[in-house]
């Protein structure tokens, strides 16, 4: 979104009615325009003054990679399903996944133990039934952990100045903090 991006995480606990299952995201952004960025619903990145010039072409190039963990005991489809859910919790921020974009989402679990040299010819495992509430709880946590980690990212990280003096300016967070508070009518 045009200012100093990174590393940013986050997680959520689904209920216990679900599993209590956690879902984390690690986020490494570098993606979007200025203009496009999102937080709250509140499009802040119309009226916050541009980073600084040249910061973000006008076209979308950046990348962002997600990085999706569980501890839900889910097979391989399901944990792409979750992967899919990734793509909105980005929607949420502001990106539109424009051309030239590098993004992807891969996701691990880490309920199941696979034996490297198993012994048994066959090998049960314990997968959460689709149609359990368990998913139903699933995707909206994928979503929500998405965005809050692309926003992490972008609060937490500092101005730099990288090779041949090249500026790189944070997020400026309270001035953000305040448009999002006024545009929500103090509902925070």
């Amino acid at each position: 979104f045009g200012w100093k991006g990174g590393i940013g995480t986050a997680s959520r606990v689904v209920p216990a009615a679900g599993g209590g299952f956690v879902v984390g995201a690690l986020v490494q952004s570098n993606f979007g325009r200025p203009t496009d960025l999102t937080i709250r619903g509140v499009p802040v990145g119309r009226t916050l003054p541009p980073p600084e010039a040249g910061a973000a072409p006008a076209t979308e190039r950046g990348s962002v990679m997600v990085v999706l963990a569980t501890d839900a005991p889910l097979d391989a489809r399901q944990l792409r399903r979750l992967c899919a859910r990734a793509a909105v919790g980005l929607a949420r921020t502001g990106s539109h996944h424009g051309h030239g974009s590098g993004d992807f989402v891969i996701a691990f679990g880490v309920a199941q133990r696979i034996p490297h040299a198993p012994e048994a010819l066959v090998r049960t495992e314990t997968v959460v039934a689709d149609e359990s509430r368990a998913m139903q709880w699933l995707f909206p946590a994928v979503v929500e952990s998405v965005e809050e980690a692309v926003l992490n990212s972008l609060c937490r990280a500092d101005t730099v100045t990288g090779r041949d003096g090249h500026v790189r300016c944070a997020l400026p967070v309270d001035e953000v903090a305040r448009m999002v508070e006024r545009a929500r009518g103090g509902l925070g």
